[in-house]
């Protein structure tokens, strides 16, 4: 007798088992990730009165480790990764200093984003701009133009990191008016880093800060970039309008299994178990692959290779009526 396939809900009554964060387990990855960041830095610092260009090499490297602390930062802002939220939260507020992530603000943006992904009439907080077939078309040419210019993949993932993590994360943008604690956050993360930055100039130079620091800090934020896309920016995705929406069928349905290869589910701390942890977002990342290989339903789920994912780059308008995401080209021919 086949059984039908379990509904969200049940997912979520499954998933729940999952939850547990195992603290000497959680201090481990922490560890393993700060110390080799803190290590590369150092060498890369060091390297510059050798060569610029190993220096800059090394930084880059770094990236991947500045990637996964966002990562453990990301857990800390559900509360998965130690059981005491206080604990997450002034871990997260630390890292956020290396990330240039103020973490109070990102963390109630990124709640946002859980509690309204693929929903047509309440997006704009914590997502990336996207239009229905028929917004774009309803548009006259200026407007069109710009959001072309957005969805450009040399603007997504060029200027927008960039703006992202280097200007707008200075200031609580998105909750300019939701009270003293996002400003104190956004104020408090900057004064951190400029007390770092003005030790670093004064210790190195402003060389230290070209070729090390800014390095690693725009490669980590383009791949973010990349992630954070790929998880919901893809054909097979969901969006509905507020009627038909629902959290949990909008977690497993619009987003992606980002099945990587081993170092880079590493690297990203399993993010792009994606579906899963919309889900469940207690569920501390190091515990994701665990879901994996023990629901084979969930492994094989809107699964997108490596290979597979550059081709979301060229997808720009969701299509109601065909239920996905279409290209320019698509879009325009569809009309016709």
């Amino acid at each position: 007798m086949t059984h039908p396939a379990p509904s969200p809900s049940d997912w979520t009554r499954v998933l729940a088992r999952y939850r547990t964060p195992d603290t000497a387990r959680s201090l481990f990855e922490l560890i393993v990730t700060l110390t080799p960041f803190l290590a590369l830095w150092a060498c890369a610092w060091w390297m510059l009165s050798v060569s610029t260009t190993l220096a800059v090499f090394l930084a880059l490297g770094n990236a991947a480790f500045l990637i996964r602390l966002f990562m453990i930062q990301h857990d800390c802002g559900h509360g998965s990764l130690f059981r005491n939220r206080q604990v997450c939260d002034w871990t997260g507020r630390a890292i956020g200093v290396l990330t240039l992530t103020p973490y109070d603000v990102w963390r109630r943006t990124h709640a946002i984003h859980h509690a309204t992904n693929g929903n047509l009439d309440r997006r704009g907080v914590g997502d990336l701009p996207t239009l229905t077939v028929k917004e774009y078309q309803a548009k006259g040419w200026i407007g069109k133009a710009l959001y072309r210019l957005v969805r450009n993949p040399l603007f997504l993932f060029g200027v927008v990191p960039f703006y992202t993590f280097f200007l707008q994360n200075r200031l609580p943008v998105g909750l300019m008016r939701s009270g003293w604690r996002y400003w104190l956050s956004a104020l408090a993360t900057n004064a951190a880093i400029g007390a770092a930055l003005a030790a670093i100039i004064w210790l190195g130079g402003w060389n230290v800060v070209l070729f090390v620091f800014f390095p690693t800090m725009l490669l980590a934020a383009i791949a973010g970039m990349w992630f954070f896309f790929v998880q919901h920016q893809f054909e097979e995705t969901s969006w509905q309008r507020e009627g038909d929406w629902d959290v949990q069928n909008a977690a497993l349905e619009g987003s992606s299994h980002y099945a990587l290869p081993g170092i880079l589910r590493w690297i990203t701390g399993n993010i792009g178990v994606h579906h899963v942890h919309h889900l469940a977002s207690r569920i501390p990342f190091y515990r994701l692959d665990e879901v994996i290989r023990d629901h084979d339903l969930l492994a094989q789920s809107k699964r997108i290779t490596l290979w597979e994912s550059f081709r979301c780059a060229r997808l720009h308008l969701w299509d109601e009526e065909r239920r996905k995401l279409v290209s320019f080209a698509e879009a325009r021919s569809a009309a016709v």
